[in-house]
C-alpha cells in the first residue's frame, strides 16, 4: 500500500505571535495559509498534526534554570495556547512537547499524543512516508523536526510561505533552510504543492483556484 503524507504544523502559540513573551515577528502572519493548508490535507483526507510547547514553569529550557529562552508556553497558561485564528478542528492529534524539565525539545519528533503515543509511532501507525511541515519556528523547532524526520527515513517538504524565524542571528532561517536542503528535504509553497491523492481524480485544490483566480 503507497504511503500517506501528512501535514505537521509547529507550536503556531499566542506566546510565539506578537505580542507574546517570546514573539517570533510576525509570526501571525501565516495564520491564514496555515488554514489553506489544513483545509487542503483535510479535504484530501491526509493526516493533520499540531504541536505544542507545554512547558513546566520549571525547566532548564528557560533562562532562570540555565537555558537560553525567557518563560513561554507555560502549562495551562493563556500564552500556551493555539492562536485563536488558527483552524483547530479536524486535526489527528495534538502531539506535546517541551513537558519533560530536563530537555529542550525542540522537535516535534520528542513530543507525544495524549495518549503517550511518540509522534514517530504515530506517523508509522498511519502509514505516512511523506511529511510537510509549517508553523513556528523556522529555525527552531520547523529545522529539527524536518531534520528528525528526514533522519527517520520520510521524506520531508518545509512550507516556505508557512514558516517564521526568529533569527535570533540575522540569517538563521535561511540557514536552517539549507540544512534541511542539504540533508535531503524540499521546500514548496501553496502555490506549488501537490496532492496527487485528492487531485488525480481530477478536482483541483480550492486554494489553487483561488490563487489562479486573483
Amino acid at each position: 500500500m503507497a504511503g500517506k503524507r501528512a501535514l505537521l504544523i509547529a507550536d503556531l502559540q499566542n506566546d510565539f505571535c506578537p505580542s507574546g513573551a517570546l514573539a517570533v515577528s510576525e509570526g501571525d502572519k501565516i495564520v491564514p495559509v496555515v488554514n489553506e493548508y489544513i483545509s487542503l490535507f483535510r479535504s484530501a483526507g491526509l493526516p493533520v498534526y499540531l504541536t505544542r510547547d507545554w512547558h513546566p514553569p520549571v525547566t532548564v529550557h528557560f533562562k532562570k534554570y540555565g537555558g537560553v529562552w525567557p518563560p513561554h508556553c507555560v502549562q495551562g497558561t493563556k500564552g500556551a495556547e493555539f492562536h485563536p485564528d488558527l483552524d483547530v478542528t479536524g486535526y489527528n492529534a495534538i502531539i506535546t512537547k517541551g513537558d519533560n524539565p530536563d530537555e529542550d525539545s525542540y522537535s516535534a519528533f520528542s513530543g507525544h499524543d495524549d495518549s503517550g503515543r511518540r509522534l514517530l509511532d504515530a506517523l508509522r501507525r498511519e502509514n505516512v512516508t511523506e511529511l510537510y511541515v509549517g508553523g513556528l519556528a523556522t529555525d527552531y523547532c520547523v529545522k529539527q523536526s524536518a531534520l528528525d524526520g528526514l533522519e527517520e527515513g520520510f521524506k520531508v517538504t518545509v512550507l516556505l510561505d508557512a514558516v517564521k524565524g526568529v533569527d535570533l542571528t540575522p540569517g538563521d532561517s535561511a540557514r536552517a533552510i539549507d540544512e534541511v536542503k542539504r540533508k535531503g528535504g524540499k521546500t514548496a509553497t501553496i502555490d506549488t504543492i501537490e496532492l496527487p491523492e485528492k487531485e488525480s481524480a481530477g478536482e483541483e485544490s480550492s486554494a489553487r483556484r483561488k490563487k489562479k483566480a486573483g
